[in-house]
């Protein structure tokens, strides 16, 4: 590979490590453990803390319910920048992006660790969880920029890998941790394992090239106040009030906000996120199926621990019995890979989501009829159908663009599989209602098997076609 920066901008010893990678043809190899390593150090703390939310209310004087949004606040507001972040890569350059994201997500994380309050403490993982989703657009379209379009799906079947290890990881490792050091050790945990990432990514990465193009203010501006309006406003709806006026003034910015968007989309030269994408059958389709699999997989993985609770299991147990689900995935993902790459994309994509849609009718049963060996069958149903149909899902998106959009690309694929999960455990928690009888179960997860197989009916429409506009030969330097 050719590398875009000049010789002037990279060090001799650096340079004699990336012409080693390159005569060894290895480079591919160690871009996509930098890009993963990086992913790693900044998404593993969510399940350490999601565990450990009783004794950080204890300790604040907070209650329960608003120390819920140290979970929900960076799922929901990360979400709303993927696609700002990506479309930044696409424009500046991927290494940078990937490289900031990852030095200022591990300065706040040792600020995190001195956290004094509730809000200080949501606040700085919110922002945590900002800057470092700077690294997952940026670390797709870098892999993608170094594997072959043949090779793609397999290297996503390591990205689907990592991204179920570093939760479930965080979760066996982080736990031990805690309980002889306390919570904020993780922080710490996390700045080390960061600080690697960086260093490794600074060795390793070299720079994409940029556009010498205007970045879309008016586009981001009214993106974020859209998608911040619809992402609030499904945070709002588990905790929904009548009287209160939070919600309809969130959906009404939501609407105001984007039909403002798609009026400075039509209009600028270059665009940060083109509507041109959306007349592709394979980027909306995937993008759909993507929601439709990501609802389906966290709305069960919320509500399985209440059930499991209900039956009288400890919380050590019903951990173990929780992370089966996430070791088939991680078993089954470079097999997803594998499969997209002999049987294509679309078809290793319906197989896994029928995988997944049989695994949430077998909870659904085992739930009304109180079958725990049952239930753990249909979580590892779940977590094979969703390992299997994700690198194929990530790879067929970079499929619907030209190589200069793949930031954007990613950056919306990341963001409709964040905003489909923070749906789906809306929509399945509502279902839930807090009522513990079986039937309630039932139902809440006969709406995640409803989600899923929505999924293959957009996957149906997964193709091949790409999208490539006019003004990137002019705008690439």
């Amino acid at each position: 590979m050719t590398s875009p920066e000049s010789i002037a901008t990279v060090s001799p010893w650096r340079q004699s490590i990336l012409d080693r990678l390159d005569a060894t043809g290895r480079y591919p190899t160690w871009v996509l453990f930098a890009a993963l390593a990086g992913m790693f150090s900044t998404t593993f703390p969510i399940t350490i803390l999601a565990v450990s939310l009783e004794p950080i209310a204890k300790e604040f004087g907070a209650a329960e319910t608003t120390m819920a949004w140290v979970i929900s606040g960076p799922m929901l507001l990360s979400a709303v920048t993927f696609p700002i972040l990506g479309k930044l890569g696409d424009l500046r350059g991927h290494r940078i992006v990937f490289l900031l994201g990852i030095g200022l997500s591990t300065l706040i994380a040792i600020l995190t660790a001195f956290s004094w309050n509730a809000a200080s403490l949501i606040g700085f993982r919110t922002l945590a969880a900002i800057l470092g989703g700077a690294t997952q657009p940026s670390a797709m379209a870098l892999i993608f920029l170094v594997y072959p379009p043949h090779e793609r799906v397999r290297a996503m079947g390591w990205w689907t890998m990592t991204t179920a290890a570093a939760p479930a990881l965080g979760l066996i490792a982080g736990g031990p941790l805690v309980d002889l050091f306390g919570w904020r050790i993780v922080f710490f945990f996390q700045a080390g394992l960061s600080a690697f990432a960086l260093i490794v990514a600074w060795m390793i990465l070299r720079e994409t090239p940029s556009k010498r193009v205007r970045f879309d203010l008016g586009g981001t501006v009214t993106l974020a106040l859209g998608l911040g309006g619809f992402m609030f406003a499904l945070g709002s709806l588990r905790d929904f009030d009548a009287t209160s006026p939070a919600l309809p003034v969130s959906v009404l910015i939501g609407v105001l906000a984007l039909a403002a968007f798609v009026a400075v989309e039509r209009r600028i030269e270059a665009p940060l996120l083109p509507l041109e994408f959306f007349g592709s059958k394979n980027f909306s389709a995937t993008l759909l199926t993507n929601a439709c699999t990501s609802g389906g997989y966290m709305g069960a993985f919320l509500i399985a621990p209440f059930f499991l609770y209900d039956l009288g299991f400890s919380a050590t147990a019903v951990s173990f019995i929780i992370l089966i689900r996430t070791a088939t995935l991680m078993l089954s993902s470079p097999v997803g890979g594998y499969l997209g790459q002999r049987m294509g994309e679309r078809w290793a994509t319906l197989l896994g989501c029928g995988c997944m849609t049989v695994g949430l009718l077998l909870v659904a049963w085992a739930a009304w009829i109180q079958d725990v060996p049952l239930f753990v069958l249909g979580l590892v149903a779940q977590g094979a159908g969703h390992g299997l149909s994700q690198p194929s899902i990530a790879s067929a998106i970079s499929h619907s663009v030209s190589e200069a959009d793949l930031g954007i690309a990613a950056g919306a694929n990341r963001l409709m599989g964040q905003g489909g999960a923070a749906f789906g455990i809306t929509i399945l928690t509502l279902a839930y209602g807090g009522i513990k009888t079986p039937e309630a179960f039932a139902t809440a997860f006969l709406a995640g098997a409803g989600l899923s197989a929505l999924s293959i009916a957009t996957a149906l429409f997964m193709g091949t076609e790409r999208v490539v506009l006019e003004h990137h030969a002019a705008a690439t330097s």
